[in-house]
């Protein structure tokens, strides 16, 4: 019998190269045209094998009333959260705890894409299930993470940059072929250094190569710089920092012809900084960062897929609550890691007969976020650990 994400390589047709998504400017190239324009026939060919797909995963993860688990954190990073809970970081005990997050009952009903760190993309369940499998099964796409992480960017204010892009079309595809079908990149943008224009121009620069090579082996990328919160700035600094970092993303995506509808967007939200004294309201924060997205993103954009940063579970669904009460022309949504997995986590404590509380606890943190992005979450019957601030200065993720 055909596993699931054979099925999900099945199901996913792959186009004519005389084919392109309907809407694009670019037509059915004559045979001539081809030979006279070589460069431009290459660009045609690669991305018109995909380009349907593309934006069929990146509707399907942008649908209504679901978001994606950010369960991708690199080994060391996940060690700290075993660690917390008192267990060792060994591979058994990430593959407990993985095999926990993606065997939740009903999950796919709120959870509609899974970023998975590159050992679980290939890993097994503890009853040997593919972890891929168990993900299409529950209706829910498979995705991978795929940057190499942060190092200095030498010449600027002891800023950083993302490094990952050597090799970066060979790991793709071979992710593509284990059944994944989007990718995520994050680089970050720190306000109390600067951020320097070198700063700037290297996360723009970065996430556009990366998301032209996604595109080219079939995964949808998502483009994440993430403006940190460390800083005393109010919520003004944040959202002129904010602007900068967006025009300068869009202008590299369109200089290296990626295509706008099959990719998925994971900003900050506009809040102060975390050591501001102003602290703002989900309103203010809605309103601000509502009014970014119509200045810098365009709407062919499927689906803006907000990270929490640092804010507690109870926050970042409230903020991503107050930003759909009206209509956007996006699918504003999720992509939460510790803001749908702290409670959870804390819950099951690494103990067998836990696990099933702590899956309830997982499921209760999806739905709340399910229904703020339909705007209709209340934020009744929170639990006190949900209300917790978890900002922690200097976080890398």
């Amino acid at each position: 019998m055909a596993s699931a994400s054979a099925t999900l390589l099945k199901s996913s047709p792959v186009l004519d190269k005389s084919e392109w998504v309907k809407g694009q400017s670019i037509r059915h190239a004559s045979a001539t045209t081809v030979r006279c324009h070589p460069a431009a026939a290459s660009v045609l060919t690669v991305k018109a094998s995909y380009a349907d797909e593309l934006v069929k995963t990146a509707k399907t993860i942008a649908s209504p009333g679901r978001g994606i688990l950010a369960m991708d954190e690199s080994n060391a990073t996940c060690g700290k959260r075993l660690a917390s809970i008192g267990l060792e970081n060994t591979e058994a005990n990430r593959q407990a705890y993985r095999t926990l997050l993606v065997t939740v009952p009903g999950l796919g009903e709120y959870i509609s894409g899974a970023i998975l760190f590159e050992e679980t993309l290939y890993q097994s369940t503890v009853d040997g299930r593919k972890m891929v499998d168990v993900l299409v099964e529950q209706n829910i796409v498979p995705g991978i993470k795929v940057d190499k992480g942060l190092v200095p960017l030498a010449g600027s204010n002891n800023e950083s940059w993302c490094q990952g892009l050597d090799g970066l079309a060979s790991r793709s595809a071979a992710y593509y072929q284990q059944g994944a079908r989007f990718a995520k990149w994050r680089t970050v943008v720190s306000i109390p250094n600067g951020p320097s224009a070198l700063a700037v121009k290297e996360a723009a620069w970065g996430l556009a190569r990366y998301a032209a090579i996604s595109q080219d082996n079939g995964l949808v990328p998502i483009v994440e710089p993430e403006i940190l919160l460390d800083g005393e700035h109010g919520i003004d600094r944040t959202f002129e920092v904010a602007q900068k970092v967006w025009a300068e993303v869009f202008y590299y995506l369109a200089e290296n012809n990626v295509m706008f509808e099959g990719i998925l967007l994971k900003p900050s939200m506009v809040t102060p900084g975390a050591e501001c004294k102003d602290k703002a309201t989900p309103q203010q924060v809605a309103e601000y960062t509502l009014k970014l997205l119509h200045r810098r993103i365009p709407p062919a954009v499927p689906g803006i897929m907000f990270l929490s940063g640092g804010q507690s579970e109870v926050e970042a669904t409230l903020n991503l609550n107050a930003m759909n009460q009206s209509p956007n022309p996006w699918h504003v949504s999720f992509s939460y890691a510790r803001a749908l997995q702290n409670t959870c986590l804390k819950t099951w404590g690494g103990r067998p007969e836990n696990v099933k509380p702590a899956q309830e606890t997982l499921l209760v943190r999806a739905k709340a976020n399910s229904l703020a992005q339909l705007g209709k979450y209340t934020g009744e019957g929170e639990s006190e650990e949900a209300k917790k601030g978890m900002f922690v200065k200097g976080y890398v993720y």
